[in-house]
């Protein structure tokens, strides 16, 4: 038998090291070739690496939270064929490559029978999904055996430790038995009450890490570092329901338009007025950088916390097309396929909670940028036109700006050139002079 040292590969240009986030084995698991042993991540994007070969797990380099270096030992696998390469290794690492065509040219032999569970992909490997335990009362399944561990993507262990579900109760239908969102829907909506009027008395820790543990951090650094003020105004958008209604009822190309590509539309003409809102601010050298470019970054919930995926160069695309980008990359966020360069780069930000998004809020500015825009919900309210009241579709926009350098005046006037514009949709597709 030979060891194979399993290295943590370069995952992204410029990347120098990256947060292990989950381990998907254990220490004298066996393991097939692909099959997945850890999950790392690196600027908001999760990477999960393979194993190269069959083999056992030797040995595992890191703990779950810590940050590994590009060509740092991640994990050893004791594999089929002849010869001391873990001597080798700690002697004179060898790039990856290397060691893969070495084990590729080692003579190929069944591992040999250990006392562990076996890792697999294949779909005969597990028992048929009909042989599997059924649900029971409250959506749940037979648990598993104690130390079997369910298979289920970063994403959906990280829901399920938010939601407080253990994985070994929920019955998996994807592949070899992996557990979907899908399933945890299923879990969660089967819920039972009884048990419900016991009192309970557990205390579970749940470490901080991954995507949740960046997301606090620029959380803190934007609280700490940037002077918050918030201003708030009600938009009367009526005539943009409208219009976006008459746009939707065509259905030429079967893309359906939300508000946001007509804000875009809206920051774009308005920032051409307080062009300072469209910034960055570098607050260690003192020096704010006006962009020309208006990268609009999208705040988006996904499955494992928020990102904010990026509409480069709004001021370019005309309606649909900011509509089409804006789909394309919320939903590469979402299901995890979004570039490092999609989700980075934007110099003004919007969120929206959808019909969750109350009267008001206090958005928290994505650092360095000095402007986000928050949108609330759309709600009918009765409107003095000067003779009566009369039914209006009315929205308000919470905005928060960067105090240290811009001034209430111009954050003001800002949000009043977004109210004009939206309040007036005509005015949206009208030429510049």
């Amino acid at each position: 038998m030979a060891e194979l040292v399993i290295k943590l590969p370069d995952i992204g240009e410029g990347v120098a090291e990256a947060e292990l986030v989950e381990w998907q084995v254990q220490v004298g698991d066996l393991v097939r070739e692909d099959d997945t042993l850890a999950a790392v991540m690196t600027d908001k994007a999760t990477v999960e690496i393979p194993a190269p070969r069959d083999g056992t797990v030797a040995w595992l380099g890191a703990e779950v939270g810590e940050k590994i270096a590009v060509g740092a030992p991640l994990a050893k696998l004791t594999v089929a064929g002849e010869g001391d390469t873990e001597a080798e290794s700690a002697a004179e690492p060898e790039p990856a490559r290397e060691q893969e065509a070495e084990a590729a040219e080692a003579p190929a032999a069944p591992p040999e029978p250990q006392p562990a569970k076996v890792r697999t992909k294949e779909a005969d490997a597990e028992p048929p999904v009909s042989a599997r335990p059924g649900p029971v009362l409250g959506g749940s399944a037979l648990p598993r055996p104690e130390g079997e561990r369910p298979l289920a993507s970063p994403a959906v262990r990280l829901r399920a430790r938010e939601a407080g579900i253990d994985l070994r109760q929920v019955q998996g239908t994807g592949p070899a038995g992996r557990i979907t969102h899908e399933d945890l829907d299923t879990f969660t909506k089967g819920g039972t009450a009884l048990g419900r009027l016991q009192r309970r008395t557990e205390v579970e820790e749940i470490r901080i890490i991954g995507l949740r543990r960046r997301i606090a951090e620029r959380m803190t650094l934007a609280k700490d570092r940037i002077a918050h003020i918030t201003y708030v105004e009600e938009v009367d958008v009526t005539a943009l329901e409208d219009l976006r209604g008459k746009l939707n009822a065509e259905d030429r190309d079967g893309l359906r338009l939300t508000i946001l590509p007509f804000l875009i539309l809206a920051l774009v003409r308005a920032v051409e007025e307080q062009p300072l809102v469209n910034a960055l601010f570098d607050d260690e050298a003192g020096i704010l950088h006006r962009h020309a470019a208006v990268h609009v970054g999208i705040a988006t919930q996904t499955p494992g916390g928020l990102m904010v995926p990026v509409v480069r160069h709004a001021e370019a695309r005309g309606l649909r097309d900011c509509a089409a980008e804006l789909a394309r990359v919320t939903a590469a966020a979402r299901d995890g396929s979004a570039r490092q360069e999609e989700l980075s780069g934007s110099t003004i930000t919007i969120t929206s909670l959808g019909a969750l998004g109350g009267i008001m809020s206090t958005p928290i500015i994505n650092h360095p940028e000095v402007a986000i825009v928050g949108v609330n919900k759309i709600a009918v309210r009765p409107h003095w036109d000067g003779q009566g009241f009369v039914p209006r579709k009315m929205m308000n926009l919470s905005s928060s700006f960067d105090h240290r350098v811009i001034d209430g005046w111009n954050a003001a006037s800002f949000v009043q050139r977004l109210k004009t514009l939206l309040e007036t949709p005509a005015m949206l597709f009208m030429e510049v002079p």
